[in-house]
């Protein structure tokens, strides 16, 4: 995607607040200098309570945005609940909902709540955010370059904007499979990967889920499936868990701030959101796009090594269909060298 069609998807998203006076910025010059402005925000420490976390602290661009631990550790140390999901997937996999549970359907929302989450980075509220960026001196003359046309050049809504276009310009490198699948490049993938994309298609049934349609590929439905991970460990205490839920009936970004500090239920995944029994222990389905680069996986971060996740996988879709899934060492071998070119 251009940055001029970039830049019409944050319109698009009813992000950016309208001009005042009538005059209209270079479209190219105001999207790079919003991307700037978010790329400092997300690399701003100093918007923690404690001044030591940042949200490249946990999305680490050497690590494909993600951090490499189980879960996160935020301000004080503190650690949540849920892994972090890579933000090198979310344009090109077209995401329309956010956080393991889907609890956000607006990004501009969803980049501010990682902010004010108390094991994150720890914020009382949107207010003191505002002042911790209004007191930087470095700001002012960025939001005004950013959003010129508009006063104040500071405020939350100008803040999320610019996260969204940083986060949204983020783009993964063609990988092996893009040039096999855009492009008709047939050296693209390896025999064995060959072998493997078989699999994902057909006996694996993996493109059920994980989608291969779209140019890139998003590699995710946008839905929610259970794969049974953290749900034997709330099993016994269950009934309590989700008339609880159901009497707080939490919403946004409360229900992020009350899962990142009772793990039991973080666990009950979707059903936060919907409060739907049928939901409970269902998860979002993330893009496999970098997926050898951003182990360990699962919400909980619970499943190590990508041979871990392929067995998991294989597992639960046996249960799903009711008849066992049986790949061969050859079959699963040929099927990780698949996913390690995505």
């Amino acid at each position: 995607m251009g940055l001029i069609a970039l830049l019409g998807c944050l319109v698009a998203g009813a992000i950016v607040v309208g001009h005042q006076s009538g005059r209209q910025p270079d479209p190219q010059t105001l999207l790079t200098q919003r991307i700037a402005l978010g790329k400092q925000l997300f690399n701003d420490a100093h918007l923690s309570a404690d001044g030591t976390i940042r949200c490249a602290s946990c999305h680490i661009p050497e690590k494909g945005y993600t951090d490499g631990r189980r879960v996160a550790v935020g301000v004080g140390g503190h650690t949540g609940t849920r892994n972090t999901p890579s933000l090198m997937t979310l344009a090109e996999a077209q995401e329309t909902a956010f956080f393991w549970d889907g609890r956000r359907s607006a990004l501009n929302q969803a980049v501010l709540d990682p902010l004010t989450n108390p094991v994150e980075m720890g914020l009382r509220d949107q207010a003191e955010l505002l002042q911790h960026v209004q007191q930087d001196p470095t700001y002012a003359p960025a939001f005004t370059r950013a959003f010129p046309d508009t006063k104040p050049a500071i405020s939350s809504e100008h803040i999320a904007a610019a996260l969204v276009v940083y986060v949204r310009s983020l783009r993964s490198p063609e990988s092996a499979y893009d040039r096999y699948a855009a492009h008709s490049d047939k050296t693209a993938l390896s025999p064995r990967a060959l072998l493997g994309l078989a699999i994902f298609q057909g006996k694996g049934r993996c493109a059920e889920c994980h989608r291969l349609e779209g140019a890139p590929a998003t590699l995710t439905d946008h839905a929610y499936h259970r794969t049974g991970v953290g749900l034997d460990a709330i099993a016994a205490n269950l009934p309590t868990l989700t008339e609880e839920v159901i009497k707080r009936s939490l919403r946004d970004g409360a229900i992020g701030n009350r899962v990142a500090t009772h793990a039991d239920e973080a666990q009950l995944g979707r059903f936060n959101v919907t409060q739907d029994p049928a939901d409970i222990g269902l998860f979002r389905t993330p893009s496999l796009r970098n997926v050898s680069q951003t182990a360990p996986y699962m919400h909980d971060g619970s499943v190590a090594t990508l041979d871990d996740a392929i067995d998991r996988e294989v597992y639960y879709r046996s249960l799903q269909a009711g008849h066992p899934l049986q790949l061969t060492v050859e079959e699963r071998a040929n099927l990780k060298a698949f996913l390690q070119t995505l």
